[in-house]
């Protein structure tokens, strides 16, 4: 029977379950691996698992499409749905500037009432960090452009640009890395270090599942699965990719420009 129906039935699934034991399970071991110096392998390999099961509901996702569930209004919903999940995400990155700008403002006596705490180098603002500024801007433009290539039906441009934002993406990984080992401070020396490290630490991790999301994207646009008029997934990534970029924004102007005031 020909499907009908602007909205769709959802049927019985356990992949939701099992993601949220695997969810707890990951920040429960990053927990541990603070406090007790475990093994990163378990950090690892419970986020491997968070991934590839990710990847496996996002198949269901995309064989529901293939099937003919996606309509454009059951698409409008989709919509809806990623701008809240965004929103709940701008609401998480909010209780670390919050923590951020309270110790900054109003320091206590505890951290010697100045700012940035007494024993604290800042990182210097027009070194690494505004490098990392230029890498963000310039990956917000490639995926873009690979959006606009996929509208006007250039899938090889697409591709391209696809690729050049990922790349990117893993270039700021890997100079926030070098960042972090060339600080002279770590994320047990007070306020100012745990703050920092958490916001910066956490945004890169965004980075990440947002490369891995384009990736995805990517394969389907090497496939030919996404088409012009129909690409929610593609739009769905490039949203969260320029949400991950407007949150770096914020920590440089914040956590480097104004916490090395």
């Amino acid at each position: 029977m020909l499907y009908t129906s602007p909205f769709l039935a959802v049927q019985t699934s356990f992949w939701p379950f099992l993601l949220s034991l695997l969810l707890f399970s990951l920040t429960s071991n990053i927990v541990i691996w603070f406090r007790f110096k475990i093994s990163i392998y378990y950090v690892i390999s419970s986020l491997f698992f968070v991934v590839f099961l990710s990847f496996i509901w996002w198949k269901d996702f995309s064989r529901e499409r293939i099937i003919g569930y996606h309509t454009h209004k059951l698409e409008f919903r989709l919509r809806i749905s990623m701008l809240l999940f965004i929103l709940s995400e701008v609401c998480f990155f909010f209780s670390f500037f919050w923590a951020f700008y309270d110790a900054s403002i109003a320091p206590t006596i505890d951290i010697g009432i100045m700012w940035p705490p007494k024993g604290i180098l800042p990182l210097s603002t027009y070194s690494v960090p505004l490098l990392n500024t230029v890498i963000l801007l310039s990956r917000g433009i490639t995926v873009t452009w690979a959006h606009h290539a996929l509208i006007n039906n250039f899938f090889i441009k697409s591709i391209i640009g696809l690729i050049l934002t990922v790349a990117l993406g893993a270039y700021f990984i890997v100079i926030q890395y070098v960042e972090y080992n060339e600080a002279s401070f770590a994320i047990a020396d007070g306020v100012y270090g745990s703050t920092f490290f958490m916001a910066t630490g956490f945004h890169g991790l965004h980075v990440s599942l947002g490369a891995i999301f384009l990736l995805y994207v990517r394969m389907l646009v090497y496939q030919g699965k996404l088409l012009y008029n129909h690409h929610f997934r593609f739009e769905a990534a490039a949203w969260y990719w320029h949400f991950v970029d407007v949150v770096w924004l914020f920590l440089f102007l914040s956590v480097y420009w104004w916490g090395g005031l």
